[in-house]
């Protein structure tokens, strides 16, 4: 079953037991799916731009999550990390920072990487290897160190 075909599904199921924050969440996803979708007129979209599609609205509700955290706004902070929890089921399972280090130092051994002048083609090269299995941010930090 396609991702978006399972999105519908738990939808049709989050309306039934009535679970508010899950029905939000997953809404927002098909919302960004049909969008995606119309930009080229059909009605289904790959898997992997379904994938992406979620990575992004997840890193919102993270980045949502930490502004209200800062404006001390805990009732909507609580709500961002509900959602984002019911998101999060749709990932694939992250990588450790072990196995993002390995992915990492074999990409900068095979690709002649030594300097901050490389971070650009070395994160081109990650993000296509660990999408969707690590943060951008955690990769970007890993590269980073690396490579100083």
């Amino acid at each position: 079953m396609s991702i978006q075909n399972l999105i519908s599904e738990d939808i049709k199921k989050a309306m039934l037991a009535r679970e508010v924050d899950k029905l939000a969440a997953l809404r927002s996803v098909k919302s960004a799916i049909l969008l995606e979708a119309s930009k080229d007129g059909s009605s289904e979209i790959s898997d992997d731009i379904a994938l992406k599609i979620i990575i992004k609205l997840v890193k919102q509700r993270k980045d949502s999550a930490q502004i209200y955290k800062e404006q001390n706004r805990p009732d909507l902070e609580s709500d961002e990390l509900k959602q984002l929890k019911y998101l999060e089921f749709y990932l694939p399972e992250q990588l450790s920072n072990d196995e993002i280090e390995t992915i990492v130092n074999k990409i900068i051994v095979d690709n002649n990487a030594s300097s901050m002048k490389d971070m650009g083609r070395v994160m081109g090269l990650a993000s296509k290897v660990l999408g969707g299995k690590a943060d951008g941010k955690l990769i970007a930090q890993i590269v980073k160190e690396k490579l100083s």
